[in-house]
């Protein structure tokens, strides 16, 4: 009984001490993420022709952009949801998390 007890707090030990491991590195993960850019161009997926600029969290970019400078994104024609020509900081739209 004694060993059956031992081996059972061994591996809950065991479980304990990679939960840790686990939680160690995501932490870390979380320090050391870039921050996301102010802004991206939206790209054409054949082409790769700039199309829209969207603030830097915005959920509506497609599946190719690139990030660009505040005077490059100024320079480029925005969707009415963002618009770094009147404005330093994205919009609330822009800066949604949400993911369509």
């Amino acid at each position: 009984m004694r060993v059956w007890h031992a081996l059972w707090l061994e591996r809950i030990n065991r479980k304990i001490a990679h939960l840790r491991q686990r939680q160690a590195d995501e932490e870390r993960g979380r320090r050391t993420r870039p921050q996301p850019p102010d802004w991206l161009v939206e790209l054409h997926t054949a082409t790769r022709e700039p199309l829209q600029v969207h603030g830097g969290q915005c959920g509506m970019t497609g599946r190719s952009h690139r990030p660009v400078s505040r005077d490059e994104a100024a320079a480029s024609s925005p969707p009415r949801q963002c618009r770094p020509a009147r404005s330093a900081a994205p919009t609330p739209s822009c800066t949604s998390s949400a993911t369509y």
